[in-house]
């Protein structure tokens, strides 16, 4: 079954970028030259998926100027000026836009650079590489020498047959969610109609030991902070030096 259609979280308030989210969503912040979103709405419409829902709250007059410039996508906005629904239940929410089957889900502010040419990206690998027979989600995760800028832990520990578990201090093949994950919309069937964390729903996979992973091509940006963004836009200044 083919991935045709996906759903980006943007409706966050994006408090640890303030000032600059005090007057523009988070996912509208520049770095490197262009919005935060353009590099997943990108990458999206690079591996071939044309239908896309966006959720919008902070800001959300912006959001809908600014992606009604995509003409490259059927952008469907799933409004949560009324209530913030966290990312679980603004997926939820949004996943009613579109019709049942194969969902790509994605962040709009947790992007990557760097794939290699030539081969399937990161997105393609993982569109192809679901499994519904043995799957509830199959996300793209980072190993943590190709994270830039993430002060946190790490998410999960990355099983030798690709299964995810939550990271305990010292175990082996940490890896930290990159954003992207391919999963059927009836997993979402039974969510509650309020705000919920996707936590949730990524622990009741691991709890099926259902939830896997494949590794991220290039280098994953995560730009939460005033520092991380400087953070960032060094790092992308760097690449950008001929050598």
């Amino acid at each position: 079954m083919r991935v045709e259609n996906a759903m980006v979280l943007a409706a966050g308030l994006g408090t640890r970028l303030r000032p600059l989210t005090d007057r523009m969503p988070k996912p509208l912040v520049p770095v490197g030259g262009q919005p935060m979103i353009d590099y997943v709405l990108d990458a999206i419409a690079a591996a071939g998926i044309r239908t896309v829902a966006i959720n919008v709250h902070h800001h959300a007059d912006q959001m809908e100027a600014y992606l009604a410039g995509r003409t490259d996508l059927d952008i469907l906005i799933s409004d949560e000026r009324a209530q913030l629904m966290n990312n679980g239940g603004g997926l939820a929410k949004g996943l009613k836009l579109l019709p049942p089957g194969l969902v790509l889900v994605m962040n709009a502010d947790l992007f990557w650079v760097g794939e290699p040419d030539g081969v399937p990206s990161n997105l393609q690998r993982l569109m192809a590489e679901f499994d519904p027979s043995r799957m509830d989600m199959l996300m793209l995760c980072a190993r943590p020498e190709r994270v830039v800028c993430h002060a946190g832990k790490m998410d999960f520990r990355l099983h030798p047959d690709g299964r995810l578990t939550r990271y305990q201090a010292g175990d082996p093949d940490p890896v930290v969610y990159s954003g992207a994950f391919v999963m059927h919309t009836d997993f979402l069937a039974d969510a509650p109609e309020t705000a919920f964390n996707l936590n949730l729903t990524f622990d009741k996979a691991i709890a099926r030991q259902r939830l896997f992973a494949i590794e991220l091509a290039g280098h994953w940006l995560t730009v939460g902070s005033p520092q991380e963004l400087e953070q960032a836009e060094a790092f992308l200044a760097s690449r950008s030096v001929p050598a």
